[in-house]
């Protein structure tokens, strides 16, 4: 598949694994690379000594393209920018924070820089900070969202008709059908969280995968709306619910025994960021199953419609 993210990235597929937190590691973003999308190793866990290793196993475990986020609400380090630069990689994305930070040095070291934007405004300020393209993430994902959240339907749209970079959709993305829809709004990639943290690659406790793949699409709560601090999408649990109903006066205080979720398997340790598309998922694969039914159906999709609703055919006749 041949477009400018594609070959901005150099991948095969134009797919891109979310930079989950703790998650998005050497042993899950390999796997994506390995299987023709684009793998990222997360910084938000703040735990730069173990991201740097992770980094280490990344360069073994792939000779494929994959990239590096900057959270740069969770990174502290001034040097972030030589860490990142240094690492060999081509492709950062920035997010959590303001887009002028790091943009003009990522650049600067030869980097191509895409910025994480939930909202139009936040579009506009990235481009005008000069990133090359833009995340454009709906309210439906899970994880750290604005609190005045817009669901991809209406986003991502929005932000591809007032702008010219290329985008890459996240939120509410799990296989070819929705990254049909997601290119047909705008994208020219998609952005995949909760579907690889259900993968059979992903470090996370069984605990967590069978719940996502029990979710219904009503399963997910959207915590912290009135702040102080970020609002969140998460997996809906005895803990989650009564956060849902009486806001703590620190929502990042509930993340403090994180690990004890992800890696524990107790849901009730914290708080597991979760989107909306749990609802739509059946069931653990791997990998590159899920990579290869995605670009599958989504070829499939894009072949129906265009058979069904193109120029030379009746689009009130069935096909």
């Amino acid at each position: 598949m041949k477009n400018r993210i594609a070959d901005l990235l150099g991948v095969q597929y134009p797919i891109v694994q979310a930079p989950m937190g703790w998650i998005a590691r050497s042993q899950l973003a390999s796997a994506v690379s390995n299987a023709g999308g684009l793998g990222i190793i997360e910084t938000s866990s703040g735990r730069l000594d173990e991201v740097r290793e992770e980094v280490k196993k990344m360069k073994t475990l792939t000779d494929k393209p994959w990239g590096i986020n900057v959270a740069q609400a969770f990174v502290r380090d001034p040097d972030i920018v030589s860490f990142v630069a240094d690492q060999g990689v081509r492709f950062v994305t920035t997010s959590a924070g303001d887009p002028n930070r790091y943009c003009e040095a990522l650049k600067g070291r030869g980097l191509t820089v895409f910025h994480v934007v939930p909202s139009l405004s936040a579009a506009l300020k990235a481009i005008e900070a000069g990133v090359d393209g833009l995340v454009v993430e709906g309210g439906e994902g899970g994880g750290f969202k604005n609190s005045r959240d817009v669901s991809t339907m209406v986003l991502l749209p929005l932000v591809a008709s007032k702008t010219g970079v290329p985008i890459i959709a996240a939120g509410g993305i799990t296989d070819g059908r929705s990254m049909a829809a997601a290119f047909a709004l705008g994208a020219e990639a998609v952005q995949m969280g909760t579907r690889m943290v259900s993968a059979a690659e992903s470090p996370v406790h069984q605990n967590w995968k069978d719940a996502i793949v029990a979710a219904k699409e009503t399963d997910t709560v959207f915590l912290n709306r009135q702040g102080p601090g970020p609002a969140l999408r998460a997996l809906r649990t005895e803990r989650t619910t009564r956060l849902e109903l009486e806001p703590p006066p620190n929502i990042m205080g509930e993340m403090a025994n994180i690990l004890d979720l992800y890696f524990g398997g107790d849901l009730e340790a914290a708080i597991p960021l979760t989107g909306q598309v749990a609802g739509r998922i059946e069931s653990v694969k791997p990998v590159a199953q899920i990579l290869r039914e995605t670009i599958d159906e989504f070829e499939a999709v894009m072949t129906e419609l265009g058979a069904r609703y193109g120029r030379h055919s009746d689009p009130l006749v069935p096909a």
